[in-house]
């Protein structure tokens, strides 16, 4: 396995290899795509999740289009950019291989070599975004302090290092600083308790791990110093992220504890408005059975919308690779 990688390129099998993330925390697995179904499968069933990785995974799916001499090429991309449409990084990812593989439309083998070096791009400016971040972001935690985080915007939503996540493994890692994060279980597919407490655990990080339903009490109780979250789309009035943040953003507003927001400029999506983006609403299953025990009623009527919007004002900042940037700042801002 490529060492502490998410999702990579094979060169000697000629396909995808990722960490399947539906096995963490029992099962540390890496499975391999082939074809072109295969990895669409992985990300509908999210054995590959987080924005900046499902930009590396829509890259790969066109890198298997141009292979599998798909017929209409754009058509076949903007199906792929569909699969979720919340975070933009998937069809950012798409577009970039898409537009590397028509340059050379008119010759199909070259077509598929420049959408493999496209992708494999993406891959190592990833770990370098997100080392970035992590630099800017460490600079705003203070030794000693207690970081509430929600879902996973660690290394298993990248390709690498992370946005929140990384954030925390620098100020540990790079600059000694002592942190304490509590992390939330994330209903219901629970990427906190599964892969964000499994990650930090892995990194020798201090990780207490609650329900999300009390994230109130304990930022009440004065034993938060600050929220990091990722982000799935960043949009003229406020950002994307998975379902849950949203209150976690107005609490901790409440009890005046810094939200931040840590995310790639790739996430940020600056010309669209709150009504352009469409919210994923999953299956029922993943609320009426946890795993595969029977938790609700089969006939029970189900909402499942996978991500809520937060608007600006309950953002403290945006943490980016290029700067820290307060939402007024965003407008005139260099991303």
């Amino acid at each position: 396995m490529e060492e502490d990688l998410t999702i990579w390129w094979d060169d000697e099998e000629g396909c995808v290899r990722m960490i399947d993330q539906t096995r963490l925390p029992v099962e540390l697995k890496v499975i391999a795509c082939r074809t072109l179904s295969e990895l669409k499968e992985a990300i509908l069933h999210m054995r590959v999740r987080g924005a900046p990785a499902l930009a590396v995974a829509g890259a790969f799916c066109v890198v298997f289009a141009c292979r599998e001499r798909c017929g209409d090429l754009e058509k076949a991309a903007y199906e792929i950019a569909n699969l979720r449409p919340t975070a933009v990084n998937l069809s950012y990812g798409v577009n970039r291989a898409l537009s590397a593989a028509m340059r050379v439309y008119d010759r199909a083998d070259d077509m598929f070599a420049e959408a493999l070096n496209e992708a494999k791009r993406m891959i190592a400016e990833d770990i370098d975004v997100n080392r970035r971040i992590g630099e800017r972001g460490a600079a705003l935690i203070e030794d000693g302090e207690t970081v509430l985080t929600h879902c996973n915007a660690g290394r298993l939503a990248c390709v690498g290092w992370g946005t929140a996540l990384g954030i925390i493994r620098t100020a540990v890692f790079n600059h000694g600083k002592r942190v304490h994060v509590f992390a939330c279980e994330t209903r219901p597919l629970n990427q906190g308790s599964r892969l964000t407490a499994w990650e930090l655990m892995h990194d020798n990080i201090a990780v207490t791990l609650i329900t999300d339903s009390a994230a109130a009490k304990i930022m009440r109780d004065g034993l938060i110093d600050s929220v990091i979250v990722g982000a799935d789309r960043v949009v003229k009035e406020g950002f994307f992220n998975k379902i849950g943040t949203y209150m976690h953003a107005i609490v901790a507003k409440e009890h005046s504890i810094p939200f931040y927001v840590a995310a790639p400029t790739s996430s940020f999506d600056l010309k669209k408005s709150e009504k352009d983006v469409e919210i994923e609403e999953r299956g029922r299953e993943e609320i009426i059975f946890v795993g595969n025990e029977q938790i609700a009623p089969l006939d029970i009527d189900v909402r499942n919308p996978a991500f809520d919007f937060t608007p600006h004002q309950f953002v403290s900042a945006y943490i980016t690779e290029n700067g820290v940037f307060r939402p007024e700042e965003l407008i005139n801002s260099a991303l």
